[in-house]
């Protein structure tokens, strides 16, 4: 039967498993899970060209376990098929299951085995829990054998040994942490270069800095179609029909090639000006200086280490300053290594926090973008026409709203996962769950990331355009943000009341007379009864 387990990374480099059996001589399949599509694939280590076979499937399951965005589908499909016709053109004998009625993992698994016969199938370890599971269970069945996934610079068990035993985590630990043992941007005297670990400050320009600054713009490149894409944007619109977004206009890359592109198409026309700009929204602007990598990252086109090294060569060639290319270390080297640690050690019940017991349904505008604030209704028919939206959007809009309005975490965390290119359930776990929605008690972030109408009119220009006036705290007249704020902090004054980073808004709420209180959750419950 199966030989699964996560510590057989090292026999499988010398050529020996860890069920004790040569790899040589052993016919052999390689395994390449939809995520996983990059140079750094841990199972193709000593792959064989000429002996081994690679294997593929577009699992029914896995593509409609939610409503997924047309175009996240689209770069799903498109990316795994420029993947398996490559190495076909390279020489590999490439066994590819495509979606059909039924097609899963297990039947995939059955036919190659009856085909091929192999007596060994590798695989790198999945990045998600439900698939790690699946695996498991398959490898009751199938001569599956599982090697450490080389997709993120932590190793899973090192960040889990890390955490244990911790009430709390810190990602300032963790990413000083990471870049001391990678050397990123660090001294030989291992202080960091600058003298500062966190440039923050100088990375949160503003609306009004950008137009004093003459409004600097930055173009991202679109990609063209080839004849794979475009038969796979056939068989979307045939196939999920009922999901969100259309495939028309889509713009991403779908191979190593095109994501490297990418990649440095943003070290040479946006990473300087990406550290002054990442807060800010713009509307009519969808990318501004951000890098856009997200969507190639998480399906292993590049690769974290070669995009931080990039941005901190451009730094040192002086084509891009500190303050920023921090920032963009930061954002990999720092948050997306964490957050993929605190999804597997708080997996399988994390999902289902909900620390705030928020109880409100999701609002079905956030499927239309119908709605008369402004600033939701730009974010919202972003993400609906390109699948896409920057961390600020997501965190400080989006995010904000539904950690405001008191949306059930499981909706908000579904909601997310299916309409974002760049999403996966490692990566939307303890993003929404505990930097949005601040469900997780406090465990990943230490205050609940809100904010009312100050924040958006300070960082963009939508409250320009929106029919609520942000200067009004109350009222039909009054910017929702400002009135939620309030209620939100009203709610959970007594389980807040001894966080120190809070402290303020609370004092400021104890002042409030109960008029103004009596206002504040009139004007909420007349809101959001109203969605």
């Amino acid at each position: 039967m199966g030989c699964f387990g996560f510590g057989q990374g090292e026999d499988f480099l010398l050529g020996t498993g860890g069920c004790g059996v040569s790899f040589y001589n052993v016919k052999r399949t390689i395994w390449i899970l939809g995520d996983q599509l990059g140079p750094d694939n841990a199972a193709m280590a000593g792959a064989r060209k000429k002996e081994d076979v690679l294997f593929f499937v577009e699992s029914e399951r896995g593509l409609k376990k939610l409503p997924y965005h047309k175009k996240r589908l689209v770069l799903f499909l498109s990316a795994q098929r420029h993947l398996a016709e490559e190495r076909r053109k390279e020489g590999w004998t490439v066994d590819y299951h495509p979606l059909g009625r039924g097609v899963s993992w297990e039947s995939a698994l059955a036919a190659h085995m009856k085909k091929h016969q192999p007596e060994r199938i590798l695989l790198a370890g999945p990045n998600n829990y439900e698939e790690g599971q699946a695996v498991e269970k398959l490898a009751g069945k199938f001569p599956l054998e599982v090697v450490p996934t080389r997709q993120f610079l932590v190793p899973r068990e090192e960040f889990l040994g890390w955490a244990e035993g911790k009430k709390s985590l810190l990602m300032e630990t963790h990413y000083r942490r990471v870049r001391t043992e990678f050397g990123f941007l660090m001294e030989a005297d291992g202080k960091p270069v600058g003298g500062r670990w966190n440039f923050d400050e100088e990375n949160r320009k503003t609306f009004r800095d950008w137009t004093k600054a003459g409004r600097p713009r930055a173009e991202v490149r679109k990609e063209k179609t080839d004849q794979i894409t475009r038969e796979v944007m056939a068989l979307v619109e045939k196939e999920f029909s009922g999901h969100p977004g259309s495939t028309e206009g889509f713009w991403l890359p779908v191979d190593r090639a095109g994501a490297l592109r990418w990649l440095d198409d943003f070290i040479t026309t946006r990473l300087a000006g990406f550290g002054p700009w990442e807060d800010l929204m713009v509307e009519g602007d969808e990318f501004l200086f951000h890098a856009v990598i997200s969507p190639v990252l998480n399906l292993g086109l590049l690769t974290p280490r070669e995009c931080i090294e990039r941005a901190i060569a451009a730094y040192g060639e002086g084509k891009a300053p500190l303050a920023g290319v921090e920032g963009f270390v930061r954002q990999i080297a720092g948050w997306r290594e964490f957050v993929n640690g605190v999804y597997w050690l708080k997996m399988p019940d994390y999902v289902k926090a909900n620390g705030l017991e928020a109880q409100r349904p999701l609002p079905g505008f956030f499927y239309t973008g119908e709605t008369e604030m402004n600033c939701l209704g730009q974010c919202l028919r972003q993400v609906l026409g390109t699948g896409y939206n920057h961390h600020i959007q997501r965190l400080m809009v989006l995010g904000n709203f539904l950690l405001l309005a008191g949306v059930r975490p499981p909706e908000a965390l579904r909601w997310f996962n299916e309409m974002y290119v760049d999403a996966h359930d490692w990566v939307m776990a303890a993003n929404v769950v505990g930097m949005v929605l601040h469900a997780d008690g406090g465990f990943m972030a230490t205050k609940p990331y809100a904010a009312g109408s100050g924040y958006i009119s300070k960082m963009s220009n939508y409250c320009a355009g929106c029919r609520y006036k942000p200067e009004v705290k109350t009222g039909p007249e009054a910017c929702p943000f400002n009135y939620l704020y309030w209620d939100f902090f009203a709610r959970h004054e007594k389980r807040f009341a001894r966080n120190p980073r809070i402290g303020m808004a609370l004092k400021t709420l104890a002042k409030k007379t109960p008029a103004d209180r009596k206002a504040i959750a009139d004007s909420a419950r007349t809101f959001l009864g109203s969605i």
